[in-house]
């Protein structure tokens, strides 16, 4: 039994549609001043485990990613302009990696683990809710973004 598969059983992790493994930890009992009725914020533990990575998505809010522990996450983004970044998540401060980590709404953002298992947590504001989440393939990736094929 793997270490990653321990860290599940013990915070009760479940599938992801992006792919990983998550439960959410926290909603606001508060309202966001939306259009529509939301919690003020969310909060999940997400786990990826080794050679596991998201999908390519984007969701409508604010994202903050909080490394806790395990193997730096690589996070790859594309902003809503199109600009492509690249980050590492993890503890090695002082090499560039950051323990947190936003990712600006309509963002689009793919993760991968680099080693054994990441655990982080993810928080939104305004809450997240699955009805502001959109998944994309590699191949509609290439498609929107053709000037960065080379970053799929």
């Amino acid at each position: 039994m793997s270490k990653a598969e321990d860290i599940l059983r013990a915070l009760c992790l479940a599938p992801h549609t992006e792919g990983g493994y998550y439960r959410e930890t926290y909603r606001s009992g508060i309202q966001a001043k939306t259009e529509t009725h939301r919690s003020a914020g969310t909060a999940i533990y997400f786990l990826l485990a080794e050679n596991q990575q998201t999908s390519w998505h984007r969701v409508a809010n604010d994202e903050i990613y909080h490394f806790y522990c395990g193997s730096p996450l690589e996070v790859m983004m594309i902003s809503p302009d199109g600009k492509p970044e690249k980050r590492t998540l993890g503890c090695d401060i002082l090499s560039g990696m950051t323990p947190q980590l936003l990712i600006p709404g309509g963002t689009w953002q793919s993760a991968r683990c680099t080693g054994e298992f990441t655990l982080l947590g993810c928080t939104v504001s305004p809450g997240f809710e699955f009805a502001d989440f959109e998944a994309a393939g590699s191949e509609s990736m290439r498609r929107l973004f053709p000037h960065l094929k080379d970053f799929f």
